[in-house]
């Protein structure tokens, strides 16, 4: 007896592993699937403006790389004491001005030089309504507060969102010829207008997907908001406040996302690395016992192990946490 009704998702003509260098922008729903790359150490970039939530800021990103633009402090506003980017999330503010710029430029460079090298770049969007700064004319990544009056607030239409991305995909492309793009829509849904409103968003968001991927062929959509809606569709699936979905909906999209694009073979190497990161995570009762010790010493053989057959993945943070423990005794 089927208690579920399960989302087809068509197998694509490409896979994840090991080997794939990714961009991941959009949503807090990207960071959440991002977190779970970077804790299995897959080479991933995620969010290099901060969160984004809507087509026209996630496209701002990309071209921001795309371009090469180096911030300066034109670039910047002074809110409430401290500098900051329309283009950035308040992660990026400071009331140093200096140090705001360094945070941006350094972030943008790295992730340049990800997307020159990446094979995946994943988006996902959350809303199409949109914050129109009036006298910059840039749609905000962040409203950092400012008045309302400083802003319009409307929603895209599906031509709009098309049409910009038809040229942003066609220069990717140019940049990055082999790059396999992935749509997503966040299954965390946005209340303030109302049921309705969240649904014409999403719909909005939809058709944008589906028509672009009729454009462009190699273009794929994984369908995050369909398996919350309709695999997991029940109310203890979320936090709560009732919007945002809970830890275990998270794991579950991953999972579904991992029997999509990651390859079964590459499984029993997860489960390694994930030994390792519980591993590091134990706190000893006794780190100077040789017991710990020896734990230690096979954890740190284990990565070496794990990098010669996954190059790509990092364990620096977490050789220097077992090193540090082991030097304090």
């Amino acid at each position: 007896m089927e208690l579920q009704t399960k989302v087809g998702i068509p197998r694509p003509d490409f896979v994840i592993d090991y080997s794939t260098r990714m961009m991941m922008l959009g949503s807090c729903f990207t960071e959440n699937i991002g977190e779970k790359f970077r804790y299995f150490k897959f080479d991933v970039d995620v969010n290099p403006c901060g969160i984004v939530y809507n087509p026209l800021s996630a496209a701002n990103t990309l071209r921001l790389l795309l371009d090469g633009k180096t911030f300066t402090p034109e670039d910047l506003i002074l809110v409430n004491g401290k500098w900051a980017s329309l283009y950035h999330h308040g992660d990026f503010s400071s009331p140093d001005q200096a140090e705001c710029l360094s945070r941006i430029n350094d972030r943008l460079e790295r992730a340049r030089r990800q997307l020159a090298a990446a094979d995946a770049l994943i988006i996902t969007w959350g809303t199409a309504w949109v914050y129109d700064h009036l006298r910059s004319g840039v749609t905000v990544a962040n409203c950092h507060k400012l008045p309302p009056q400083e802003f319009k607030r409307r929603r895209l239409d599906i031509d709009e969102i098309v049409e910009e991305y038809s040229r942003l995909l066609v220069r990717i492309r140019e940049a990055v010829p082999s790059i396999r793009v992935i749509f997503t829509v966040s299954p965390i849904r946005h209340w303030k207008d109302g049921a309705h409103g969240n649904q014409l968003s999403k719909a909005t968001l939809l058709l944008a997907i589906d028509a672009l991927r009729e454009k462009f062929p190699d273009v794929s959509y994984f369908p995050s908001y369909e398996i919350v809606l309709d695999e997991l569709r029940d109310y203890r699936f979320y936090a709560d406040d009732m919007l945002h979905v809970s830890p275990f909906a998270v794991n579950y999209i991953w999972e579904r996302f991992k029997e999509t694009y990651l390859p079964a073979s590459l499984h029993p190497l997860m489960a390694r690395v994930d030994r390792v990161n519980k591993g590091v995570n134990h706190r000893p009762f006794d780190a100077s016992s040789e017991e710990y010790r020896r734990f230690a010493r096979n954890l740190l053989a284990e990565m070496e192990a794990i990098t010669r057959n996954a190059p790509r993945a990092d364990f620096s943070c977490e050789r220097a946490a077992l090193l540090a423990r082991l030097e304090a005794e």
